[in-house]
């Protein structure tokens, strides 16, 4: 397997997704690397973040490895995160370690399928690593045929089929990391460091968490809502 000292230095390990969309108060360049450099010094050991601009900035203040995504929201398609060759070529090209792509089997922009991209990727960018976003176990299976280098859990419960998951599958975790021969990264809705710890159990060769370190207006929500319950 191509670049496995970069996939034995992040097993085990904590990967921080620093992204926000614009609207939101952490938008921008500048915050996204110095959330990076903040997960650096608590000892993570990656950052997945979107957009060329917030990966150049990261990587002009860390030497982690960045899995780079390109969420692009176009009319008609579902698929947002890297959607197209065109996207993933721009994350790269700004300085990824990590490519990682919707892995569902959902329409995407100009006829593209996920299959066609990877093989282009693979005769691209063949020093690469490629992962796919997947829903399912079946998406799971899917990527490993298409030989790509890792998969991920982050988009079960963000999709159709699977919307009515609302906390972390530890199921699809488990299931994945026994019956897939590449590794695992556990991403969605991990919120504490026990949820973190609990995936590494079920086989997740890496956890990826945001929204609990990346967020702080939905951080002050959890706590507010929680203190709402006090009746004196």
């Amino acid at each position: 397997m191509k670049n496995t000292t970069l996939l034995n230095k992040i097993k085990n390990g904590l990967i921080v997704s620093c992204q926000a969309r614009k609207g939101w108060p952490m938008y921008g360049k500048n915050i996204m690397s110095a959330f990076s450099k903040a997960a650096e010094i608590g000892g993570a050991v990656g950052i997945r973040a979107t957009g060329p601009e917030n990966i150049k900035a990261i990587q002009a203040v860390t030497d982690l490895p960045i899995i780079g995504i390109n969420k692009q929201w176009i009319e008609g398609y579902e698929v947002y995160i890297t959607p197209t060759f065109a996207s993933a070529k721009e994350v790269i090209e700004a300085g990824a370690s990590i490519v990682a792509l919707d892995g569902t089997n959902r329409a995407r922009p100009n006829g593209e399928t996920i299959e066609e991209i990877v093989e282009k990727l693979k005769s691209y960018y063949p020093e690469i690593l490629i992962m796919l976003d997947c829903a399912t176990f079946e998406d799971g299976i899917n990527a490993e045929k298409m030989g790509v280098d890792l998969v991920s859990t982050t988009l079960c419960g963000y999709t159709e089929e699977t919307k009515h998951i609302k906390s972390v599958n530890f199921e699809l975790i488990s299931k994945m990391s026994q019956e897939l021969k590449i590794p695992v990264i556990a991403e969605g809705r991990i919120h504490t460091p026990a949820l973190a710890r609990k995936a590494l159990e079920y086989g997740a060769h890496a956890v990826v968490v945001g929204t609990a370190i990346t967020r702080p207006e939905v951080i002050t929500k959890w706590f507010v809502e929680e203190m709402k319950n006090f009746q004196k």
